[in-house]
């Protein structure tokens, strides 16, 4: 397992998808996940610590979590299969929930839970970007400091 850093979501052109990008914390290599416009929504939210005046899905299931005693250790982004990427939310005792990682990914930043990608996962869809590449990731993240959640609506 690797440790990730959510860099950040934008919309991919042409084709108007979300994507959010993860970074390995030791390595070069990046994880981009397509994801949908509200999930998008709620991962700019949770990086640019909007709160809304009700709680939205993601912050009520923080909520319960807290509520319960039951805090959220950790997700992993676990499996690859057709295209489609899969994630656990890990708690103590070894208990796993399976989850979308759009929403493990939504929890843990609201959470402050780890979030991992298993190796098989990388080396199946992580792209290495060297030393030399990284203007390129800089402009992305200029971009990200800039985006707002509208810009994940249908018909921006």
């Amino acid at each position: 397992m690797r440790e990730m850093d959510v860099v950040g979501v934008r919309v991919e052109m042409p084709s108007n998808q979300p994507i959010v990008l993860l970074r390995e914390v030791t390595g070069e290599r990046y994880l981009p996940i397509w994801i949908g416009a509200v999930e998008a929504t709620a991962i700019a939210f949770a990086q640019q610590g909007v709160v809304t005046a009700r709680p939205m899905t993601h912050d009520l299931l923080r909520d319960l979590l807290a509520a319960l005693d039951r805090p959220l250790q950790s997700v992993t982004i676990t499996d690859l299969r057709d295209g489609v990427f899969y994630a656990e939310l890990g708690f103590d005792g070894g208990v796993a929930v399976s989850a979308r990682p759009s929403d493990a990914i939504a929890l843990a930043m609201r959470t402050g839970a780890v979030i991992r990608s298993s190796e098989s996962v990388l080396a199946e869809a992580g792209i290495a970007i060297p030393d030399e590449q990284e203007d390129e990731v800089e402009k992305f993240r200029e971009f990200l400091d800039n985006v707002t959640p509208e810009d994940f609506e249908h018909g921006s």
